[in-house]
């Protein structure tokens, strides 16, 4: 269910509403609108906070009663650490909590954007975070629960000073944000009700009305064009693979950006098959793809100039008795050959694939995102992604983008002394290293093989694809992660030089 944000002029206590939110910052320090709530204490506010051991961090939050002394029925303190130290990621944090807070309310009122001017972020970038915090922190996937305790909020009032850009910013945050929480129904979903087909028609719903043209590659089409990357790896499952190319093409588009996303529905390893334990979240081996096309979506409404084309190649990595074999070859689309030697090392194959049809189309730059390998998380754990590529001006953007997002990414080198490590004795390429270590790097190395000169980075989102417990705006299960990445990267797109 997505929110309504509006916006209401002060004082905060002339504003009807279920739950009023305030900001208490470190040190029981008051916020705009607590004066309001301080007021209905009869100036006891800083007592009570002490009684209940309130103190403003950031996480903290603290029910007040209002003595029906305010508009609205009840009040909530939200703390927020250091107002100077505040970032819009923590606005985002902030409203997430107060969201989780106004599960039992229709309506919630709130002052956390005028926090803006006290920490020194443009008031636009503090809205857009409320906006996508309240969104993201309400959040629930409960389809196939039959005790459903699902939020009430429906409608959220900014309280401060009106302008259409404020309003414009709340709406940019929504959009980004239902965004997100499309993509986190995807990954959310079992992976038995989410074959390639199906996923691919979800796509195709997802995209319709909003200034996309999609197509959908069948087997049979997939064979006519020489994925043997895709094909390999879904040769195994009776669910036969697709691929969805969609493309974005604004009047007097500024550029050209291809993303390219893994869509493994489900990961059994293959041959190499996994643990039963390594097997149970593997619905999420999608996260990349859904990612990319929720990224996709919104692109019209956010009125994004550059022009934007998904490769999204979608299987499923089963075992039976057609399944590829440790030691098989797979021609990829540019032609090169790849030695197969763990089944399990499949979603370089179908980005290989991905990657090389992307190129072929002449973009300016190009992005993968993939949950591909655990040495990542191994590098950087379960909150940050993996940054690699070819031309560090491209790698700068991408980095720049996650930033503003307050998406966690951090850049990995891509040592070509490394590539000697993919040497195969029968192909061009073997699809794992011989040594132990640098998983993540080599895997990287081996997709700059199917790029052409490109420019080109790619996002290893292993770790943060997934949330183990709720924190802040994350919900648990699928996370949406690199959506508002590519959001912001598209949007902010300035051409890297094609040259190292």
């Amino acid at each position: 269910m997505s929110l309504a944000f509006t916006i209401a002029a002060p004082p905060a206590d002339r504003v009807a509403a279920e739950l009023l939110a305030v900001p208490i910052g470190a040190g029981r320090v008051l916020g705009p609108g607590a004066d309001a709530v301080d007021a209905a204490l009869d100036g006891g506010l800083d007592e009570f906070m002490q009684e209940a051991d309130f103190h403003g961090k950031p996480g903290e939050s603290l029910a007040v009663p209002t003595r029906a002394r305010l508009r609205a029925d009840a009040a909530v303190l939200v703390g927020v650490g250091k107002f100077e130290e505040l970032t819009a990621d923590g606005l985002r944090r902030a409203a997430a909590s107060v969201a989780r807070k106004s599960r039992k309310v229709a309506s919630v009122a709130t002052t956390l954007v005028d926090l803006s001017d006290a920490a020194g972020i443009d008031r636009a970038d503090a809205a857009q975070a409320v906006a996508e915090g309240f969104v993201l922190g309400s959040y629930q996937f409960v389809k196939y629960k039959n005790d459903r305790d699902v939020s009430k909020l429906a409608d959220v009032i900014v309280i401060g000073r009106s302008s259409a850009r404020l309003q414009a910013a709340l709406d940019r945050g929504e959009t980004i944000a239902d965004a997100v929480s499309w993509a986190r129904d995807m990954v959310n979903e079992p992976a038995g009700a989410k074959s390639p087909a199906t996923f691919a028609a979800a796509a195709r719903t997802l995209l319709r009305g909003r200034g996309v043209t999609v197509k959908v590659m069948t087997e049979a089409d997939m064979k006519a064009e020489g994925l043997g990357g895709v094909l390999g790896v879904g040769q195994g499952s009776a669910n036969p693979p697709r691929l969805v190319k969609a493309t974005y093409s604004p009047p007097g588009a500024k550029g050209f950006v291809a993303l390219v996303g893994k869509g493994v529905v489900f990961d059994s390893g293959g041959l190499s098959i996994k643990s039963s334990s390594g097997m149970e979240t593997m619905k999420i081996d999608m996260s990349g793809a859904a990612a990319v096309l929720a990224a996709l979506s919104v692109l019209k409404d956010l009125g994004v100039k550059t022009k934007v084309a998904a490769y999204v190649p979608m299987v499923e990595n089963m075992p039976s008795g057609t399944a590829i074999r440790p030691g098989d070859v797979l021609r990829i689309r540019n032609g090169k050959t790849v030695e197969v030697l763990n089944t399990d090392a499949e979603g370089r194959l179908i980005l290989a694939d991905g990657l090389a049809l992307a190129a072929e189309d002449k973009p300016d730059a190009v992005v993968d995102v993939a949950t591909l390998t655990g040495a990542c998380m191994v590098a950087l754990g379960d909150k940050i992604a993996g940054l690699m590529g070819n031309r560090e001006s491209w790698n700068d953007q991408v980095q720049e983008a996650a930033d503003a997002a307050g998406e966690p990414v951090w850049e990995l080198p891509l040592p070509s002394d490394y590539r000697k490590l993919l040497e195969s004795e029968v192909a061009d390429l073997r699809n794992i290293s011989t040594g132990s270590y640098g998983g993540a790097l080599t895997a990287a190395l081996f997709l700059s093989e199917f790029v052409d000169g490109v420019p080109w980075a790619h996002l290893d989102i292993a770790g943060p694809a997934r949330a183990g417990s709720d924190d802040g705006y994350l919900v648990k299960g699928g996370t949406g992660f690199a959506v508002r990445t590519l959001v912001e990267l598209v949007d902010r797109f300035k051409k890297p030089a094609r040259t190292s």
